[in-house]
C-alpha cells in the first residue's frame, strides 16, 4: 500500500467540539474540547491505531493550542497528552492562566 506524501491537515469541527486531523481524506485523530467564555478546556486526544507513531497527536496538540492562541483563549489542559505536551513545550505554557499552571505542573 502506497503512503500518501500529503501533509496531514487539522480542522476545527465546531459541531463535534473537536479539532480533527486528516491523513488525506481519512480521519486519523482528534482533540475533544469544551469552551466556556474565553476558556477552552482540552479534554481528550485520540489517534486511530493505524496512525499511531506518526507524530499526529503532537501535530494535533500544536494546532489546537495555536488555534486557542489565535482566538485569545485561555487553555485548561485536562487531557493528559496535551498536559504532557505543554510540559515539553514551555513556550506554550503562557496559554494556561498563571493561577492554574501549578495545578497542571507548568
Amino acid at each position: 500500500m502506497e503512503q500518501s506524501l500529503e501533509e496531514p491537515s487539522v480542522v476545527r469541527n465546531e459541531d463535534k467540539s473537536r479539532f480533527e486531523i486528516y491523513a488525506g481524506d481519512e480521519l486519523a485523530g482528534f482533540v475533544q474540547y469544551r469552551t466556556d467564555g474565553q476558556v477552552i478546556e482540552l479534554v481528550h486526544t485520540e489517534v486511530g491505531p493505524r496512525f499511531q507513531g506518526e507524530g499526529l497527536a503532537g501535530k494535533l496538540a500544536r494546532a489546537s493550542l495555536d488555534a486557542a492562541r489565535a482566538a485569545n483563549l485561555a487553555v485548561l489542559p485536562y487531557c493528559p497528552y496535551i498536559n504532557r505536551w505543554l510540559i515539553r513545550h514551555p513556550d506554550y505554557a503562557d496559554l494556561v492562566p498563571a493561577d492554574e499552571r501549578a495545578r497542571f505542573g507548568l
